[in-house]
This record gives C-alpha cells, structure tokens and sequence, in this order.
C-alpha cells in the first residue's frame, strides 16, 4: 500500500449500485488530499472485524458536493459495499489508495492469447470473488477468455469458481441435480422434479437463480410460494427433513465469481459455450452435487439453435463433468416454444401446482417434460433401470405423493417474504390473421413479459393461449399480457402491436 490511509467514519449510503462496490467522499474531505489520491480511481477501506476477506474491500471513488453527504471526517458506502464490508455506521476505519490487484497481469496474457496456469487462473477468481475489479478490468477478462480457453484452463476456472465460495457437502449418495441452460418462457420443470424425486428418496437440494434476463427464474417462481433467501444452515435442515429443496443459490453464495461475470457478460452478449459450461458446473460443484442432468432445449429461438451445436454442447459438459468427478448426462429437448401456459413468476407457479395437483387443466407439455426429465434422474436409482423412471415418475404424480412432497418442502422453507397477485392491468393480443401458428419467438416473449414488470412484480407476466401447429382466426386472441403499471401496460402492449411474437401461415 502506498500510504497506511486516513482514519474516516463509515455512512451507510441509500444506494442501489448493483453488483459493484462503491465509496463516496465529500469533495471537502481531507482524505482527499492531492498526494495521497492523484492518479487512482478506487480505494481500499480496512478495519479489524470487517466480514469481507482481510478485513478490507475494494470500491470504486466517487465524490460529492452535496453539503453533509457524507460528512468531512466519514467515507459513504453505497448499499452493496456497506453489506459485504459487515461493521455497523459509525465504525473507524482506514481509507487509502487501492493498489491493483496483482492477478490484473495474467488477464493481460490472457488478452494477448497466451494459456493461463492453474495459479494464475485461481488468483484471477478470488480477485473476482472479493469485488477487486472494477467492471472494466470484469470485462476484459471476458473478452480474453471468451476468445480462447483451453480444457485445462477451462477446469481450472470451473474448480476456482466452485472453490471461491460455499462448498456444500451431505451425508448421502447419490445427490441428484439438474439444470437447463434457460432460454425457453414458462420452463419451470424444476419445481416438479424436485418434489417427484423427493417422494421418491433420492436427495436433491436445488440450488436456483433469480433471472437475469429473462421473466422468471426458477428462485423469482418459488418464492411466490414460498421463501427461498435460506443461510446454508435453514437449507440443510429443510433437505434433512424434506429429501429437497428450491433455494436462491446466491444467498448461499455459491461460486460468487460466477455471478461478478454474468453481471457483466450479459449486458455485453458475451455467452461463449466454454463460460457457460464453467458457469454451471462451477455452481453444481459447489452445491456437492454427485449426478447431475443437464437440459438444453433445442430450436431456432433458443439459446441452442440445431442439433449439430447441440451435440458439440453436450460433449462438452459430459467431458467436464468427468474430469470434475460428477456424473453428467445431457437431456436435448424441444425448445421452439415456450413451455406452460405463463410467463412470469405468478403465472409460472400457477401452471406448476396445476400439474401437482393433477388438474384436467394444468399445461400438459409442462407435466409430460417434467416426467421425463425426473425419470432420467430416478435412474440414478440402483432399484430403477432400464427406463424404470419414467413409470416411477408418473405413479408419484399420479398419486400425490409428490404434491405432498411440495407441500413439505413449502412448510420447511416457511411462507413467501410477501404475497403475490397476478396484475389486473390486461390486454389480449390477437392473431392478425387466419391460419396455423407456425413458430412462437421465446426470445420475443421474455422481452414482451418483462416490458410488461416481471420478474420485479410478480404477478406480471404473459398467459399463452396458443401453441405451434393450431389454427387461429384473425383476432382470436393468442395471449393475455398482466402488466403492473401503466407505463409498463404501454410498453409491453406498444411492443407486441408491433411484434406479437407469433408467426401465422394462411
């Protein structure tokens, strides 16, 4: 460090900044001292006892002129930084120019093409892991690994990830897992394969993302029933008494580098296979997972667009899943259309206790995936071979031993952090035509529910009406949109008048 720092007073600043750390100082304060700061744009704030690792975090200097914000002897810390540092307002502490962080060299190598060793790969991650680089630095580490990672430098990373945050282990074998690489409206397949595979025995506690990009994430869904912000602890002990659970993976904080990477990658379209791979696997390690099913669905509005990328795909996760020591298959399932009759956190949970509950109604494309992809992972049941899963799969829905199920796990995970109402603000898009739906844009559809408030409201969303090969009359509607506020009625009904999505052959 180039200079022990000032003695300053941390302020809780009411700032949303997102994934990035950052430190506000008044343009009067004498922290601000010419010598000291001349030429750096982040500092480091250490005291002793701080949660974040030694004692100290890296935030990115911004300064203010408004008079008292904060004051001359204190250092503001937006919402973020002020979590993860852990000590309360009003704690002394040392502010000083933060020197970059040493592992900044090997994301130069990267960028000039050349292959990482173990090390340096391991120092990039935990830099990312403790909120070391600024968003810029993010990126161009990205940029140098999208453009070339080797299968060595790939599981280097993909362990890294895994060893920079929560490492889970369980008492019992198998520990089953799957995951889908996301993309399709309305695929909420998790929240029934769960509760099948838990009323059967096997153990699998899900750990789930909040979406990103899209209207839902399996977490956003769950939590219209029940909690899922679980510590580790709470987790343990809902999958000892419940065989399972549906948690948010980020408060558990697995493989925290990852989620530093997506934040940025996903603004930028970066989402090469070999960042994904390790994004996934990174977490399914880090969550102890034992035999995991891998879903990507397939079709020219999904992330994967013919089989040829697909099978490149899933060689891939089979040949790092070994390495990794998990057992890895890989499910290809039709992605040309949303799955469900809703899009949106709501909507989602709706269609996914109609198939619990056996409703006439419930989306049959939702329950017939469910059971196919929780009959693959009933096989990692010695007792249950040759395609045994499937018929075990049905007979659990059919009884209601994995309604039941469900129901366990809600209680376990207690009730939702607030009560969850589909939107009354609506509109019905009709078809503009006579003729057969020919293709639904998943792409489209996510854009259109989340112009519309979802994830953020909950009951926001889109209900399907409409699925490929039926036939529709001009003005029949096709869909329902459920805004939350009017803004968001104009924006997603705008949208939709001007591309609904759907593509209709006289």
């Amino acid at each position: 460090m180039p200079h022990e720092g000032v003695a300053l007073r941390i302020r809780r600043m009411p700032l949303d900044t997102g994934r990035e750390n950052i430190a506000v100082l008044p343009a009067s304060s004498h922290a601000l001292r010419p010598d000291l700061f001349r030429g750096f744009s982040r500092v480091e704030v250490r005291a002793p006892g701080a949660a974040h690792p030694n004692g100290a975090i890296i935030a990115s200097l911004l300064t203010s002129d408004q008079p008292g914000l904060p004051g001359p002897d204190e250092i503001g810390l937006a919402e973020p930084a002020f979590r993860r540092f852990g000590l309360p307002e009003g704690t002394e502490v040392r502010v000083a120019p933060a020197i970059p962080p040493e592992s900044l060299d090997a994301v130069r190598r990267k960028i000039a093409g050349q292959t990482l060793g173990t090390d340096e790969i391991t120092a990039i991650v935990r830099d990312l892991a403790a909120y070391r680089y600024a968003d810029i630095e993010v990126t161009a580490f990205l940029v140098g690994a999208a453009s070339f990672l080797s299968t060595e430098e790939l599981l280097a990373l993909t362990r890294a990830m895994a060893d920079a945050g929560t490492r889970l282990t369980w008492n019992h074998a198998p520990i089953v897992d799957k995951h889908c690489i996301g993309g399709i409206p309305g695929n909420r397949t998790s929240m029934i394969v769960v509760p099948i595979v838990a009323a059967h025995g096997l153990v699998m506690p899900k750990t789930s993302s909040r979406a990103i990009t899209s209207p839902a994430g399996t977490a956003d869904t769950m939590e219209v029933l029940a909690r899922v912000d679980l510590t580790t602890e709470e987790m343990r002990r809902v999958v000892e008494t419940c065989s399972g659970c549906l948690v948010w993976g980020g408060h558990v904080r697995l493989s925290p580098a990852d989620d530093v990477l997506i934040g940025v990658e996903r603004p930028l379209g970066i989402d090469t296979r070999e960042l994904m791979v390790a994004s996934i696997l990174s977490k399914k390690l880090a969550a102890g997972s034992t035999h995991l099913l891998i879903d990507i669905p397939v079709g020219p509005h999904a992330k994967v667009h013919d089989g040829n990328e697909a099978q490149r795909l899933r060689k891939l996760f089979e040949l790092l899943g070994d390495r990794l020591g998990m057992v890895t298959e890989v499910a290809l399932t039709d992605g040309s259309q949303p799955i469900g009759n809703g899009i949106g956190p709501v909507l989602e949970a709706r269609d996914v206790m109609a198939v619990l509950g056996r409703d006439p109604a419930a989306p049959a494309d939702l329950r017939e995936k469910s059971l196919r992809l929780a009959g693959r992972i009933l096989e990692n049941d010695p007792q249950l071979r040759g395609g045994a899963g499937y018929g075990r799969a049905v007979s659990l829905l059919d009884s209601g031993a994995a309604l039941a199920a469900m129901q366990r796990i809600i209680d376990a995970q207690g009730p939702p952090p607030a009560r969850s109402e589909l939107c009354r603000l609506t509109v019905e898009i009709p078809a503009d035509r006579d003729g057969t739906i020919t293709a639904i844009d998943n792409l489209r559809m996510n854009r259109l529910a989340r112009l519309a408030g979802a994830p953020i409201a909950k009951g926001a969303g889109i209900a399907v009406f409409r699925k490929i090969g039926e036939r529709v009359q001009q003005g029949q509607p096709l869909y329902r949109i459920h805004a939350s506020e009017p803004f968001e009625f104009d924006f997603a009904l705008s949208a939709a008048q001007a591309d609904s999505g759907y593509r209709i052959a006289g």
